[in-house]
């Protein structure tokens, strides 16, 4: 959805994740939003003020008692003149602070005094993340109505150490931030249920081997939010891959494609399906127990390969088929003919067709140039980055099943 109109102050606190806010304020600003920020005197160690209202154009906030912001109360005027309050990031000490309704620099009395939406991306080192102190103190902040995005489990700038806690990409903020903002208007989903695939698939052919592709599941997953920011409930049924769970859907995480075949049936009925995962073809007949060795003097084993099910074809002619079927189809060569080969043979209402030729640098990247086969023909679409296309596809949906 667009931000169009909307206003949000961001506020900044002291981590290394701040760095991080000038992107945030970027996106937000593509997407039409006024962005007026609030810095903590932590936040102005690592980033400055000059840099931040560059890219915010406006005047940033950083002192409580500043004699000319504060004339006319600016702290309620600042808490009260937006539409949300986003902190990015959320350190543990500006949370123990909000959470026992502290109100000692601008920033926490800007909180204190809102009566607006409040959503906080937490950034800090997995051991202070996983401490009880900072788990009571979210819970608290949860209780009072402050919504989280985040944290990601990855690798923390600062430390080299690896956990939960690092604060979530600025893209992943925007959509919490779109959900947060949606009016009914935005909502063409609200009601509706989907269910969708992303990722590749692990067939194990011993304890330490896998037939695979090279799926990132990023289409997949931006395809599962952008359905869940039209309003869907949606469920994700994701492949092995090394990206976060999307924002506002609910996950379920696989590895083999009798497992998501499983998954997805059992999430049955459903109004809508977008089968957009890249499941291995075949798997091993009979998976080894133990790692194959190679021997002096031999060969490679030989592998009996057997069929895995069609996900998308068991889903297309189901007694409980969905309203609206999409199927993925990635090729190298003929692609249309191949997409409306494939739109019959599976019972699906649209194929989105790509090639995937190493050339593109489409599997695994971050763009995407689609078709969209269906009965009514092909629509091409331009090369588009793949958040783009999710939502395009989205509102594409969302018309058809209206």
């Amino acid at each position: 959805m667009s931000l169009a109109g909307k206003r949000i102050l961001l506020v900044i606190s002291g981590g290394i994740a701040a760095y991080k806010s000038l992107d945030l304020i970027r996106r937000l600003r593509e997407r039409g939003a006024s962005v007026r920020a609030v810095m903590t005197q932590g936040a102005c160690e690592f980033i400055t003020p000059l840099s931040v209202g560059a890219l915010t154009a406006d005047t940033v906030f950083t002192d409580l008692f500043d004699r000319e912001d504060e004339h006319d109360v600016g702290h309620i005027r600042l808490a009260r003149d937006c539409d949300l309050v986003l902190i990015a990031p959320a350190t543990a000490d500006l949370m123990a602070k909000m959470a026992t309704g502290q109100a000692s620099d601008l920033a926490t009395a800007v909180l204190l005094a809102t009566n607006k939406p409040v959503l906080a991306a937490p950034a800090m080192n997995p051991a202070m993340w996983s401490h009880p102190a900072t788990r009571r103190n979210v819970e608290t902040l949860k209780g009072d109505g402050i919504s989280f995005v985040g944290p990601e489990t990855g690798e923390m700038a600062e430390s080299g150490e690896a956990g939960e806690g690092r604060m979530s990409e600025p893209l992943t903020i925007v959509a919490a931030v779109e959900a947060m903002l949606a009016g009914e208007s935005d909502r063409p989903l609200a009601g509706k249920t989907a269910i969708v695939t992303s990722g590749p698939t692990h067939e194990p052919i011993d304890p330490v081997r896998y037939i695979a592709n090279r799926s990132s599941g990023r289409q997949g997953h931006a395809i599962a939010a952008a359905l869940a920011r039209l309003g869907a409930d949606v469920t994700l049924v994701s492949g092995p891959v090394t990206i976060p769970d999307p924002v506002g859907v609910k996950v379920i995480h696989v590895e083999r494609a009798s497992e998501m075949l499983d998954a997805v049936t059992a999430k049955l009925p459903a109004d809508i399906a977008v089968m957009v995962a890249a499941v291995a073809d075949w798997r091993v007949a009979t998976a080894s127990d133990n790692k194959i060795k190679k021997q002096a003097g031999e060969g490679p084993p030989a592998l009996e390969l057997a069929e895995n099910p069609d996900i998308l074809k068991t889903v297309g002619h189901h007694g409980e088929r969905p309203r609206i079927v999409v199927g993925f189809a990635a090729e190298t060569a003929d692609v249309i003919d191949n997409a409306r080969a494939k739109l019959e043979r599976k019972g699906a209402d649209m194929i989105v067709a790509n090639d995937v030729s190493p050339a593109t640098g489409i599997m695994g990247g971050t763009r995407n140039t689609v078709r969209i086969v269906s009965q009514d023909g092909v629509e091409n679409w331009p090369d588009m980055d793949k958040d783009e296309v999710a939502g395009k596809l989205a509102r594409l949906i969302a018309e058809k099943i209206a």
